[in-house]
């Protein structure tokens, strides 16, 4: 049974320019698998906003928003073998979330130069 549904979209240049500046944003929203993903693609902006609108999707999902006890750097976006992206809660972000209930997380992103855009839902 569906729990929750959310999307995001975010323009690409939005997220370029807050990594660009070096201001340790890239750092804050995004976990070192990530980080080490994007950098390693052609078009690493276009990677880091589809994952950073995942982050906001799964939070809508929940129907929370961003939760005390939550980190967005801990909510990573990992691929299979395949390439098929999924959700990973890491640290305190796992543990808060699991105290809300038991999910089965499905993810989906997609991007273009302009815009990166996912969604996510919460099955029960």
């Amino acid at each position: 049974m569906i729990a929750g549904l959310g999307i995001d979209i975010i323009e690409v240049s939005r997220i370029a320019e807050k990594i660009e500046k070096d201001n340790g944003f890239r750092e804050l929203v995004f976990s070192a698998n990530e980080i080490a993903y994007c950098e390693s693609k052609t078009h690493k902006h276009e990677h880091y906003a589809a994952r950073f609108a995942a982050k906001e999707a799964f939070f809508k999902a929940l129907g929370t928003g961003w939760l005390n006890g939550t980190a967005f750097n801990e909510v990573e976006i990992i691929n299979n073998e395949q390439g098929k992206p999924r959700i990973a809660l890491l640290g305190v972000t796992n543990s808060t979330i699991n105290a809300l209930g038991n999910f089965s997380i499905t993810v989906a992103l997609t991007h273009i130069k302009s815009t990166a855009s996912a969604v996510v839902i919460l099955e029960v």
